[in-house]
């Protein structure tokens, strides 16, 4: 619901454990994330298990593919908790990026689906979601990242004083500040040729157990998965971060 967006300080979605029960880091998926909590919400989802798509080459990834650490974020550019979580994410990859230990695997989760009540909480998301794949199929992934940390740096979420958030005229002036072929850009994006592609993320999402964004979900070193729920601090993700690497789980 959108008035999550007044409430900034987020939980984990449920208890830590790990295993042998000296890390507490692990989070168990017996129920729904609290969407009060900070998430933005697309419906009264049922708990699911971790099952997500396999992390491939199709996927956007800043940093080494082969990290210990992989951080999936499902995410909306229109969501104020993503623009908050993003600085976060970006200050991870500053600290184990360079070393190669954490991968972040971007996916899209437009909220600009009808909820319940048939409201579209975020009506640009999903152009904007595909404005992105446009900057990669122009510029590959250096390209992708640029296009999206400039999205979520320069541009308003959807919020009462900017209900529908960024207008997608302006996208083609990113596209021209990075250095894309703005024609070739607003070409792409006219076409509507990645709306599939997003809507498979989406889908993707859905089957994870995903309810709201930011989510994200930690792939360790052993191959298990850790959901993160909503705009973490910096502190929670790099503790987890670490106390992994430390241990080799």
């Amino acid at each position: 619901m959108e008035q999550r967006q007044n409430n900034p300080l987020l939980t984990l979605p449920s208890a830590i454990i790990m295993g042998a029960a000296i890390i507490a880091i692990a989070i168990i998926w017996t129920q729904k994330p609290q969407p009060t909590n900070g998430i933005a919400a697309v419906g009264n989802t049922p708990p699911m298990e971790v099952n997500i798509a396999a992390i491939t080459e199709t996927d956007h990834i800043l940093g080494n593919p082969n990290a210990p650490i992989k951080i999936v974020e499902y995410s909306d550019a229109s969501c104020p908790f993503c623009k908050t979580f993003h600085p976060t994410m970006k200050r991870i990859m500053e600290e184990y990026g360079a070393s190669g230990k954490v991968a972040w695997v971007y996916r899209h989760f437009p909220l600009n689906k009808p909820d319940a009540n048939g409201r579209v909480l975020h009506p640009n998301a999903g152009t904007e979601a595909q404005a992105m794949e446009c900057a990669a199929s122009l510029g590959g992934n250096e390209k992708f990242w640029s296009f999206t940390h400039t999205l979520y740096e320069r541009t308003p979420s959807v919020t009462q004083a900017t209900p529908e958030g960024f207008d997608p005229k302006n996208l083609p002036v990113i596209a021209k500040d990075i250095g894309l072929d703005v024609a070739a850009f607003t070409e792409c994006l006219q076409s509507g040729r990645f709306s599939e592609k997003v809507s498979t993320s989406y889908l993707d999402g859905i089957n994870a157990g995903v309810s709201g964004t930011p989510y994200s979900i930690i792939v360790t070193p052993s191959g298990s998965k850790i959901p993160l729920s909503g705009a973490q601090p910096y502190t929670i993700v790099k503790s987890t971060i670490d106390s992994l690497l430390a241990n080799s789980i």
